[in-house]
């Protein structure tokens, strides 16, 4: 059965392929439409750029705030100009101001980016381009639980260096699986330019870690050719579980490189087709750790050596929300239908352990709106074909609805279902705590399938405490289970459902852009042994 689901996968996703008397008008979308049906052309651009707190604003011109805004470094006019799609003198299209918001929101430092235009009689645009920042520069302090288990962090960063764009962090990290102290550099425009660099050095408790990713990437639905580099060097332990404890260890050391080239004839009509080519070398070495605490489970060393190609299909359909994932905040959500596809041959008269060919699949799409529902569909599938047998193959399908109820409330549910064969033993198929089932300590259930279903009752407030943070709540249940065989052994417990309260509190001044959850979960099944009730406390990109 699980080797028929690839097909229906990969099946679903090729389915998806199927103002004008005044001099100056006042700025509305309306007149930005007048401006592209009349050729008219980009004039002045201006930068508004506000500082962390608005002193205008009642409750945010106090003593402290202003002493934030004093010390902190407003993003460089440079920086901001540097991402803009247009520039004056350039034929104005309504399009690429939308896809410039896109493109500022995405940045860390910025709270919220948008545009302005006002066309004057003349036939030219003027645009305001407005930003917001948020501070950038503080400790790096974490204290998390989630699945039983505790995660802290602590050091210093800054993600936006002397107004620059640049991150940088220097922090020391534990968690069930290691210790580590690191180093991490990122500029996603090196220089002005389109090139993002990443940089990253660790020295863990179990090993070492070193990344380096250099990018020229197709940073608009327009651009015509992309270019990368990736270099990874890691090193350490890693544990299987059973019921959500440690049962077996085993020790991977790992050597990938990866070169590619990437080229596009832009946007045409509402899509966008790219192509890449490139070079992997992926090379995954196991082994007992040195010093063993549990009993081995050694999985077989892998190196893979394969040139690839690679097809996107991308269409512009792009809306703007709020309080969806997030609370008070714009969000992008993309509807229109994305399919990505890759294909690579290993060889061993290329340097590979063996002959195999490597495949991978996306697909995604969105229905309805988010004025009022919304549905967002993504598939993937991926695996390997050597000697005509299948090998480390898994298909997943997910789905998100939202339906709008009212400004404060939102109905939420998700659904994902992986279905896996021949699965290498360090690619197993987990269910717990750190995957979606709440109530239940992180890897609870391992095997070769699963299906997850979270409902959420979520209610977003008015209350803005200091003006700080924006405070919403959730009811929900989650319910999954899986199929197949646990390699360590042990069979599936079946059905797993939890139900619980939670409490979110979304930083509206600091560019982590993570949502702190506080959950209490409270699961109806599994084994005798598990607490009763679950508390987790964690940082989220999303609600």
């Amino acid at each position: 059965m699980p080797g028929q689901q690839l097909p229906i996968a990969i099946t679903i996703a090729a389915l998806l392929v199927q103002a004008a008397q005044a001099e100056i008008l006042p700025p509305s979308p309306e007149s930005a439409q007048e401006a592209a049906g009349k050729n008219a052309v980009v004039g002045e651009i201006v930068l508004k750029k506000q500082s962390i707190f608005d002193l205008a604003k009642t409750g945010e011109n106090n003593w402290l705030y202003r002493q934030a805004n004093r010390f902190h470094i407003v993003t460089k006019d440079r920086v901001i100009r540097g991402q803009l799609l247009f520039a004056t003198g350039d034929e104005y299209d309504v399009r690429l101001i939308r896809e410039t918001e896109r493109i500022l929101r995405e940045n860390p430092y910025l709270y919220d980016a948008s545009i302005e235009t006002t066309l004057r009689k003349t036939g030219v645009v003027d645009i305001v381009v407005n930003t917001k920042d948020v501070w950038t520069l503080g400790p790096d302090l974490s204290l998390s639980r989630k699945g039983g288990s505790n995660k802290s962090r602590f050091g210093i960063e800054e993600q936006n260096l002397f107004g620059l764009g640049q991150s940088v962090r220097f922090n020391h990290e534990e968690n069930v699986d290691r210790r580590s102290t690191g180093f991490e550099f990122a500029d996603k425009h090196l220089g002005q330019s389109w090139v993002s660099v990443f940089l990253q050095g660790a020295d863990n408790s179990d090993g070492e870690r070193q990344q380096l990713k250099l990018t020229r990437p197709f940073y608009s639905l327009d651009s015509r050719w992309s270019a990368g580099v990736w270099l990874l060097n890691n090193d350490g332990r890693w544990a299987l579980y059973v019921l959500g404890d440690e049962s077996a260890e085993y020790q991977r050391k790992q050597q990938f490189a990866s070169v590619y080239r990437g080229w596009s004839k832009g946007l045409k009509n509402g899509w966008v087709k790219r192509w890449t080519s490139g070079v992997v070398f992926d090379d995954k070495l196991f082994s007992e750790v040195s010093s063993p605490t549990l009993p081995g489970a050694i999985p077989g060393d892998r190196r893979l050596i394969y040139p690839f190609l690679g097809f996107e299909l991308l269409q512009d359909d792009y809306e703007v929300s709020n309080d969806r994932d997030q609370i008070g905040r714009k969000e992008d959500f993309l509807l229109g239908t994305r399919i990505t596809g890759s294909i690579g041959w290993a060889d061993q008269s290329f340097g590979a352990d063996r002959d195999a060919l490597l495949y991978s699949a996306t697909a995604s799409r969105g229905f309805g709106s988010f004025d009022s529902k919304a549905l967002l569909f993504s598939a993937r599938a991926s695996g390997r074909l050597e000697s005509g047998v299948s090998a480390n193959v898994i298909a997943t399908i997910a789905g998100r609805y939202y339906l709008s109820q009212s400004d404060k409330l939102l109905f939420f549910a998700a659904v994902r279902g992986t279905v896996g064969h021949a699965l290498d033993l360090d690619n197993p198929v987990q269910l717990g705590g750190d995957s979606g089932l709440r109530g239940y300590p992180l890897r609870y259930q391992n095997g070769e399938s699963k299906l997850l279903l979270t409902l959420e009752q979520r209610y977003f407030t008015d209350w803005y405490p200091f003006r700080l943070a924006r405070i919403g709540g959730a009811i929900f249940v989650d319910t999954g289970r899986v199929w197949g065989t646990n390699p360590l052994g042990g069979e599936p417990l079946g059905w797993l459902t939890d139900v619980g309260v939670g409490l979110r509190l979304s930083r509206t001044r600091s560019s982590s852009g993570k949502m702190i959850h506080l959950d209490v979960s409270f699961p109806l099944d599994g084994d005798a042994t598990i607490d009763s009730v679950q508390i987790s406390l964690e940082s989220k990109r999303s609600f």
